[in-house]
C-alpha cells in the first residue's frame, strides 16, 4: 500500500491517495479530492475539483487508470446536482452529505488499470480475468413512502442485475441507502428490506450483504431513500468471508437490522474488506459512551479494527474512510483522534445523523491487502 497526498496549490485543491499494486495484475486507488479554498460559489469549488480529477489522471503513479465510479459528498444537493455535468461513461453517486472541512463539495474516486470498463444502463462494468464488477449509484424511488421506496430500489436493482445474469442473494457484496431522514423513516427501510430479503433467502442463518443505512438526502427531494450496490459475477462460495467480531459486536438480527458487519473478499492476489457502518455498540446490541463523541471514536475504531483482524488485516490495509457525524461540533474532536489512530488514509468526514439517535459517529472503510492464493484467480 502507498499513500500519497498531493497538493495542488494554483488551484487550491488536494488529493489524497491509497495505492495498491502487485507485479502484474490490476493496480487500483482510491482517491479523496479536496477543495482548500472554501469562500466560494459552488460552481468555483466544483471547478477546482474537475481540474484536480485531470491532474490526478496525469500522475504517473496513476497514468492508464480509468476512473469506475465517484461519488459527490454536496452541501445542498437538490441545487447543486443541477450544475454537475452528466457522466455516462462512470457510476456517479451523487448525496447530500455536507463535508466537514468547511467545503461544499468533496469527491471520492475509485481508479483501476488493466480492466475492460464500459456502461449500461446505468450499470458500471469493469471485468478481468473471468470476474464482472458491477457498480449502480444514486437510484432512486418515486413510491409514496420509504417502506415503499425501498422495496422497489431493490426489486429494480434485482431486475438489473438479472439481465447480467446475477442475483442480489448471490452476487451483491455491498450496499449502501441514504435516508433523508433517517430518524423517523429508516423504520420503513429496515422493514422493507427484512421482507425483502427474506423473500429470498437472505436469513441470519444463510448470509446478508454488507451496508451501511446512514441520513442523507438525494438530489430528487421526493426521495426519502437514495440506494447504491456493488455486486461480482465470477466468485466462488470460498472466495467471501463474513466478519462478525462477536467479541466486540453482535450479529445485527438480534436487534431487526439485517446486514453484514463486514465482508471480505479473496483473490488469488489480494483480499477486499468492506466494512459496513460501524459506530460504538457492544455484543449486546447496545451503545456505548452515549453522550461522550471521544470514547464513542474510539470505541467505533476499536471494533472497526476487530473486524478487519478477523480478515488477517489491520488499520495499514486501508484504502478508504468514510467518517459521519451528527453533530459537525464534534468534527475537530473526533478528526485528531482518527488522526492518531489511521494511516494518511484518504478520509472524509461528513454531517449525516446515524440511524440510532444516541451514536454520535460512525464510519466504513475499504481496505486491500496483497496475498498470495493459489487455488483462486486474481483480481
Amino acid at each position: 500500500m502507498e499513500y500519497i497526498k498531493i497538493e495542488y496549490q494554483d488551484i487550491h485543491a488536494c488529493a489524497e491517495v491509497a495505492f495498491f499494486a502487485t507485479a502484474t495484475g490490476v493496480s487500483e486507488a482510491h482517491v479523496m479530492l479536496h477543495v482548500t479554498s472554501l469562500c466560494e460559489l459552488f460552481e468555483n469549488q466544483l471547478a477546482r475539483l474537475n481540474t484536480a480529477v485531470k491532474r490526478i489522471q496525469a500522475e504517473e503513479a496513476l497514468a492508464g487508470h480509468a476512473i469506475v465510479y465517484k461519488r459527490y459528498f454536496l452541501s445542498d444537493s437538490a441545487n447543486q446536482r443541477e450544475i454537475i455535468e452528466d457522466e455516462g461513461t462512470v457510476a456517479v453517486s451523487y448525496i447530500q452529505q455536507p463535508p466537514l472541512d468547511g467545503s461544499k463539495v468533496t469527491l471520492w474516486l475509485y481508479m483501476v488499470k488493466g480492466m475492460a470498463i464500459n456502461h449500461d444502463e446505468g450499470m458500471t462494468i469493469a471485468e478481468h480475468n473471468g470476474y464482472k464488477h458491477l457498480w449502480r449509484m444514486s437510484m432512486v424511488s418515486n413510491a409514496a413512502d420509504p417502506y415503499l421506496q425501498t422495496k422497489e430500489l431493490l426489486s429494480n436493482y434485482e431486475m438489473s442485475l438479472a439481465k447480467h445474469g446475477l442475483t442480489l442473494a448471490d452476487d451483491c457484496i455491498r450496499t449502501w441507502f441514504f435516508v433523508r431522514d433517517v430518524d423517523s423513516q429508516y423504520a420503513g427501510l429496515v422493514k422493507a428490506r427484512r421482507e425483502f430479503f427474506t423473500e429470498r433467502g437472505l436469513t441470519r442463518d444463510t448470509h446478508y450483504i454488507a451496508s451501511t443505512g446512514i441520513g442523507g438526502s438525494a438530489p430528487e427531494c421526493n426521495a426519502a431513500v437514495q440506494f447504491e450496490a456493488y455486486s461480482i459475477n465470477g466468485l466462488s462460495s470460498e472466495q467471501i468471508q463474513y466478519l462478525y467480531a462477536p467479541t466486540h459486536m453482535n450479529s445485527t438480527s438480534e436487534y431487526g437490522v439485517t446486514f453484514e458487519r463486514g465482508t471480505a473478499i479473496n483473490y488469488g492476489d489480494r483480499t477486499h474488506i468492506f466494512i459496513s457502518g460501524t459506530a460504538s455498540i457492544n455484543n449486546m446490541g447496545e451503545v456505548v459512551h452515549k453522550g461522550d463523541v471521544k470514547k464513542q471514536t474510539r470505541r467505533m475504531a476499536e471494533n472497526v479494527g476487530v473486524l478487519l483482524k478477523e480478515a488477517d488485516s489491520s488499520f495499514d490495509d486501508l484504502m478508504q474512510v468514510i467518517v459521519y457525524l451528527r453533530d459537525m461540533g464534534d468534527y475537530h474532536i473526533v478528526k485528531d483522534i482518527l488522526s492518531c489512530l489511521l494511516p494518511p488514509v484518504p478520509i472524509v468526514f461528513t454531517l449525516a445523523s446515524v440511524c440510532r439517535p444516541t451514536w454520535l459517529v460512525e464510519m466504513e472503510c475499504i481496505a486491500v491487502k496483497a496475498n498470495k492464493k493459489n487455488n483462486m484467480r486474481d483480481y
